[in-house]
C-alpha cells in the first residue's frame, strides 16, 4: 500500500510515532523539522536518518518534504484551501 493509512494520519498528527518502524520515524521528524521556522535537521536526527538511507537517498527525501512546505506555505499566502484529495476512509486503486 502506497501513503497512510487514517490510522496512520490520526496518530501523525497526534505526535505518536512510537508504531512506525525506525526509518519512517526518523523522516517523520524530519519533515517536521523542516517544517519548523527556521528550519533545523540536528545532527543528532541527521545521524539517525543516515543509518537508513544514503546520502542520494536523504537529497531525494528532503527536497520532497522541502517541496511540500513550500507549496503549503505559497497556498496560504493567497488563502487556497484543500483540494479535497484527503477524506478518511478513501483508497486508490494499486497498480
Amino acid at each position: 500500500m502506497y501513503g497512510c493509512s487514517d490510522d496512520e494520519i490520526a496518530v501523525i498528527r497526534d505526535g505518536k510515532l512510537e508504531g512506525f518502524s525506525p526509518a519512517d520515524k526518523a523522516l517523520l521528524e524530519m519533515a517536521d523539522a523542516m517544517a519548523d521556522t527556521p528550519s533545523n535537521v540536528s545532527d543528532e536526527l541527521y545521524a539517525e536518518l543516515r543509518q537508513h538511507f544514503s546520502e542520494d537517498q536523504l537529497i531525494e527525501l528532503a527536497a520532497s518534504a522541502a517541496l511540500e512546505n513550500y507549496r503549503a506555505r505559497h497556498n496560504r499566502v493567497f488563502d487556497v484551501g484543500s483540494d479535497g484529495l484527503y477524506r478518511k476512509g478513501l483508497r486508490f486503486k494499486h497498480h
